[in-house]
């Protein structure tokens, strides 16, 4: 990205999954790296992974603490003058359906999910604008774009990073500001694993989903990459969800119709478990 001369991004969320595979791609381009996380040894270890071949250091931040971003973004700027990339990438994840999910698990989950890009842009935002450059890019999901049944919560908070992505764009344009949203669907992370839900049958399809698909985090993370130096908004890793939001799009009646199937099959693999829960 050669209109970033001084190669410098940030990036939350940064100790594992895609977080870090982020990071190391864009060390392997020769970029300074800062990494936010909540899970201190492994960001740790991953700042001292990258700091063989590239500036790199880590700080303990949780999203959903102002104070937190608000500092990291003082070692930042106090360490290399400002800032070229904000990768907005923390992350959680809920399922269930809408009467059976706690309103607990909606309030976690749009804490991290929504609230936690609505602070890091912030913070960093008029970082942005005293430059008069910069880029920042959000992790959605297609999820923000395709809302299945059984994902209320997280579809919600999803879409609204999309909302803030698109709102961005025009509002940073005049500072010579890009934006990039991204929106992956399912891919080998370890996001399931800490996810929250009422549904042990939803979970586990989730789970299977996420463990099946073709693409891993790394080949996500090249896809940012790449997508960030055209300057692309969308940044659509998946081919599939890529031509289903078009389906949506474009013939809306027909993306409607197979929700509501999913929603069948859904409720039919639940039906199907508490069976064989009440009889074992």
């Amino acid at each position: 990205m050669k209109r970033f001369p001084q190669k410098r991004v940030a990036i939350t969320g940064a100790a594992s999954g895609l977080g870090l595979s982020l990071a190391r791609v864009f060390a392997g381009h020769g970029w300074k790296v800062a990494l936010a996380d909540v899970q201190d040894d492994a960001g740790e270890a991953a700042a001292q992974e990258l700091a063989r071949q590239t500036d790199a250091f880590y700080r303990h931040v949780d999203v959903r603490k102002t104070e937190d971003i608000r500092q990291w973004h003082r070692d930042i700027t106090s360490r290399w003058g400002g800032l070229d990339i904000l990768i907005n990438n923390a992350g959680v994840a809920t399922h269930g359906a809408i009467d059976l999910a706690p309103e607990e698990d909606w309030e976690w989950v749009i804490d991290i999910n929504l609230m936690g890009v609505v602070r890091g842009c912030k913070i960093f935002v008029p970082t942005f604008k005293a430059q008069g450059y910069g880029h920042i890019i959000n992790v959605a999901s297609m999820a923000g774009l395709l809302h299945s049944p059984e994902m209320g919560s997280y579809n919600a908070t999803k879409a609204g990073v999309v909302a803030v992505s698109e709102t961005l764009l025009g509002e940073l344009a005049p500072y010579n500001t890009g934006v990039s949203v991204v929106c992956p669907g399912f891919f080998k992370t370890n996001l399931a694993k800490t996810a929250r839900s009422p549904d042990e049958g939803v979970q586990e399809l989730i789970e299977k989903l996420f463990a099946t698909s073709r693409l891993s985090a790394d080949d996500i993370a090249e896809k940012v990459y790449r997508g960030a130096e055209s300057r692309d908004f969308y940044i659509l890793p998946h081919r599939f969800y890529h031509a289903l939001w078009l389906l949506k799009r474009y013939v809306p009646p027909a993306y409607l119709a197979q929700m509501k199937v999913l929603g069948k099959k859904v409720a039919a693999r639940r039906n199907r478990l508490a069976r064989r829960e009440a009889g074992a």
